[in-house]
């Protein structure tokens, strides 16, 4: 499951590659006790304090403390194949969370800190989960909806709380159980991780993942930091662990390959204290999404300003665009190494600058150990640089089990032996892919099948955008127009000169039949918890006007 060194070329790694998963497989003793039983002096988790008065763990700690839950969940009623769910910031107790429910078997449920009642009522319900792990952040919101959770047994209150109102206290699971625990005999398709999709195109479904997802991700991992782990290595993300992208691009295989993992508290992304964590935690690689990076380039002289060491960064959620991949370049040092997937299969495409695989404007390659292609509605490959689905052939390690209590989804998902993304992309000749947009994203306007990202990339490095997005409004004529909401940086007013400005930026830049004819702005837009644009609701909004 690991890649061998630098030396090797991509092309022979693809090649001589395959997968090695032991029989017994549990995250969490990979991740935890596989470390502590060796070297349990050694740093896994750092925390970055405002006030620099930073906190660290060792792999000795968390086996210690992930046992002592184990223990705790399990005097509970808890048992193997029970949800278990976290609504928790980045932190040391929502890892010892963690890996205490892999260690029981159970399966893990992380949701997002800022979701609200009806989206915490939702997934809690769909999922039937017994348990939830919280801080006071998230207590209110769940004492509120617990009568209509007939299936949630137990409420635990972590981050120093005391047990009141029905809620367990988890500093007293720890202290009043004992901190050695058999891990539970799982194999690698035994259900570990439930993870709710985005939701960017519909109601949100519940993928339920193996033990073996994380296996999965190792490769694309090691080859998007660039052959990690190299001495030094220690990675930071701003992006929720609850979402696949801060769990499964960074805290799971960083912590398996012996990373230190930074965490920081949770809070409004800020591009400027996002860099002075990168500089006082001596970040050497971090995951950055793309609406964060465009954030960070509002930063004047970043490099100047702060000490920074980075070796790499990856990026994935949405397309990067050709403008953010050349500021990171030439800015900061550094290729964004840019990788690709979903909550259902993801880390298939990837990028990797050190052996020369990496392209402005793709999404990477397929990554060692995954058969991705590009298809046609007849389930054919397309021709190079052809428009298609992106699709990925089952089985594969990092491939869902299925949704939760939704076969006929599950089956729609997965035809005739391929996973199909409803992303809609092209492949070169190098068998780099370029991500178009989503199905549903892609707009339809007097003949021409025009995707956003392209368009919002190019408006992003007009001087007067920070952030752009782009959706198909109906149109009598031309079926749709090119609709884009703008949200401008500081010291740029909105005015019909500056709309004009940028359907010119567009039209000279990409082609006459790509430019908005609509210009909207606006003080933010609708996202989603991972940092992606719900264009959904976009669509919605300029339906009703």
């Amino acid at each position: 499951m690991l890649l061998p060194n630098a030396r090797s070329s991509y092309d022979e790694i693809l090649r001589s590659f395959e997968w090695r998963i032991p029989t017994r497989f549990n995250i969490g003793h990979v991740v935890c006790d596989a470390w502590a039983e060796k070297e349990p002096a050694r740093i896994c988790l750092q925390h970055f304090s405002p006030d620099g008065q930073h906190l660290a763990m060792t792999y000795g700690a968390l086996r210690e403390k992930s046992s002592a839950l184990a223990n705790g969940l399990r005097s509970l009623g808890i048992r193997r194949g029970d949800r278990v769910a976290l609504l928790l910031p980045q932190g040391f107790d929502t890892v010892v969370v963690h890996v205490a429910i892999y260690k029981l078997g159970a399966i893990a449920l992380p949701l997002a800190l800022l979701f609200g009642e009806d989206a915490l009522e939702y997934r809690l319900r769909a999922s039937e989960a017994v348990a939830i792990v919280t801080n006071e952040f998230g207590l209110p919101r769940l004492q509120a909806i617990r009568a209509k959770l007939p299936a949630l047994r137990h409420l635990v209150v972590a981050g120093g709380a005391v047990a009141r109102d029905g809620a367990l206290a988890f500093d007293d699971l720890l202290d009043q159980h004992p901190s050695r625990f058999e891990v539970a005999a799982t194999n690698p398709d035994d259900p570990a991780l439930m993870i709710f999709t985005s939701g960017t195109t519909g109601p949100p479904k519940a993928a339920l993942h193996g033990h073996r997802v994380l296996a999965g991700h190792i490769p694309g991992f090691q080859l998007g930091h660039e052959f990690a782990p190299q001495e030094g290595d220690r990675i930071w993300t701003p992006a929720d662990w609850a979402w696949a992208g801060g769990l499964l691009n960074v805290l799971l295989p960083a912590l398996t390959l012996g990373i230190p993992v930074v965490s920081s508290p949770a809070q409004k992304f800020d591009p400027d204290m996002a860099f002075r964590i990168i500089a006082e935690m001596d970040v050497r690689n971090a995951f950055i999404p793309p609406t964060a990076l465009r954030l960070m380039k509002s930063v004047a002289a970043p490099r100047s300003r702060y000490d920074l060491h980075l070796r790499t960064i990856t990026s994935a959620g949405e397309a990067l665009g050709r403008e953010t991949y050349e500021w990171v370049r030439n800015v900061l040092g550094v290729t964004v190494n840019e990788l690709y997937g979903q909550t259902e299969c993801n880390f298939v495409l990837g990028s990797c600058a050190a052996l020369g695989v990496t392209k402005a404007g793709a999404i990477g390659r397929s990554v060692p150990g995954h058969d991705v292609a590009v298809l046609d509605e007849r389930g054919l490959e397309v021709a190079d640089g052809v428009e298609g689905e992106i699709a990925v052939r089952a089985p594969d390690p990092v491939m869902f089990l299925g949704y939760w209590d939704d076969p006929a989804a599950t089956e729609a998902k997965v035809r005739n032996g391929w996973l199909l993304t409803g992303d809609i992309g092209r492949r070169d000749a190098e068998g780099f892919v370029e991500f178009v947009g989503r199905d549903d994203d892609v707009i339809t306007s007097a003949g021409y099948r025009i995707g956003p990202a392209e368009i919002e990339d190019c408006l992003s490095g007009h001087p007067a955008v920070r952030l752009a997005a782009v959706i198909g409004k109906p149109d009598p004529l031309r079926t749709e127009i090119v609709k884009a909401y703008v949200v401008l940086r500081e010291g740029h007013e909105r005015s019909e000169r500056l709309a004009a400005e940028l359907r010119d930026w567009v039209k000279h830049r990409l082609s006459m039949h790509e430019y908005p004819r609509e210009v909207d702005f606006v003080d933010d837009l609708p996202l989603t918890t991972s940092g992606k644009v719900i264009r959904r609701m976009l669509r919605l909004r300029a339906a009703a006007e």
